[in-house]
């Protein structure tokens, strides 16, 4: 009767938010903080399904680090699947909705992300180590423990009300995706749309859900003015790899049908093949590139997968659990794109990386759009209609 109640006992240490009185053991960011073979009683993490991250890592600012070990009562449970976690919505009480970033290698100056944390899932995403500030961890919690902006319409409005507010295009979606699963009953990414459109105010969309295609009516209609685009992250036509990778996004053939609802709408669609993880989908470049073409895509680009922060040891984490024989080499093909380190976060390689490997990838991309006659990213949305909102809501010409 005593062993199950050790066996959650255990596994409660790594879902610790605030630091325990005992010191386990300590490391510094990117030492890696989870070595399997520094200690032979340390308790492998296990993935669950449904879920990217396969262990609950703590954050860069926590002052101790918490690791499952094995007291001689686990063994006999460990072929049980572990318990499953549900997501949890919190309110994010931010006091203003957009975000500025002045980073010379992406095309815009201004966002808005209507959520924390993402669902989806997936392990590779770049804006895991934001959940830190929280004292959450990177891994799990910024996939289970979301937290939404109900008064973003208001605040929205609020800031393109300023006199001082200059219209430029604004993407929704660049940190955590706007069509989450959530945003089936929330619908708030559809009401902050609502707002940009009433002021058409020119805005772009980043996503891999289908869900965007809820929202045609209110995308096309800017769309039509040139005021409005969307682009489609897919990552792999491998619906294995892509569940693994992404576990709660649109399946591939999802999104492609998203793409074709979207450019039959006469919404201007690119397609973000991102993240290039050299060793698990580089293979597919040129087949991503002619499936998302004969979709409707008018335009793609990519970016080489991306491991800041705590994503190194989550993403290596997760090559053991899902292609352990594969990670040795994709993370020597990593290392390849980043002088030897795991990731480089200088503007203008962070996205693209370095040496023959990452310039090989770039020569098949170019490649792939030409022969299909596609060109890269562009936001050059039109700013001349913005109709600045009054404090009482009323629209007056900008």
């Amino acid at each position: 009767m005593n062993v199950p109640i050790l066996f959650f006992s255990v596994f409660h240490m790594r879902n610790t938010i605030e630091p325990s009185s005992d010191v386990i053991t300590t490391a510094l960011p990117g030492e890696g903080w989870y070595d399997p073979n520094s200690n032979p009683d340390l308790l492998p993490a296990r993935s669950q399904k449904g879920r990217g991250a396969v262990s609950n890592i703590d954050g860069r600012f926590e002052r101790h680090v918490h690791q499952s070990v094995d007291d001689g009562w686990i063994n006999q449970l460990l072929d049980d699947e572990p318990p499953r976690i549900k997501t949890t919505l919190g309110i994010d009480s931010a006091r203003s909705v957009i975000t500025r970033n002045q980073s010379p290698d992406v095309p815009f100056d201004r966002s808005i992300n209507p959520y924390r944390g993402c669902e989806h899932g997936c392990v590779y995403c770049f804006a895991r180590p934001t959940h830190a500030y929280l004292g959450l961890s990177p891994g799990l919690d910024f996939e289970t423990k979301l937290f939404w902006k109900p008064e973003a319409p208001a605040l929205l409005r609020k800031q393109l009300s300023a006199r001082s507010y200059s219209p430029a295009p604004l993407v929704i979606g660049t940190s955590t995706d706007p069509y989450q699963p959530v945003d089936r009953d929330k619908q708030l990414t559809r009401s902050i749309i609502g707002v940009l459109s009433d002021c058409q105010h020119p805005f772009s969309i980043i996503t891999k859900s289908a869900l965007v295609t809820r929202d045609i009516d209110l995308i096309a209609p800017m769309a039509a003015q040139n005021r409005a685009s969307v682009a489609v992250s897919v990552t792999s036509l491998d619906h294995r790899l892509s569940n693994l990778l992404e576990p709660r996004a649109s399946a591939p053939h999802r999104r492609l049908d998203a793409i074709r609802k979207l450019s039959d709408a006469d919404i201007p669609v690119t397609v973000l093949c991102a993240p290039i993880i050299p060793g698990l989908n580089d293979m597919e470049i040129e087949n991503l590139v002619a499936a998302v073409h004969d979709a409707g895509a008018t335009s793609v680009s990519h970016i080489v997968i991306r491991l800041p922060l705590e994503i190194a040891d989550l993403f290596e984490e997760w090559l053991e659990a899902n292609y352990p024989n594969r990670k040795a080499k994709v993370m020597s093909l990593i290392r390849q794109m980043r002088d030897g380190e795991r990731y480089q976060s200088e503007f203008g390689t962070r996205m693209r990386g370095t040496g023959p490997i990452a310039d090989l990838i770039a020569t098949r991309f170019k490649a792939a759009r030409k022969k299909h006659g596609l060109i890269g990213r562009s936001l050059d949305l039109d700013c001349s209609g913005f109709k600045r909102p009054s404090a009482d809501g009323q629209m007056s010409l900008f």
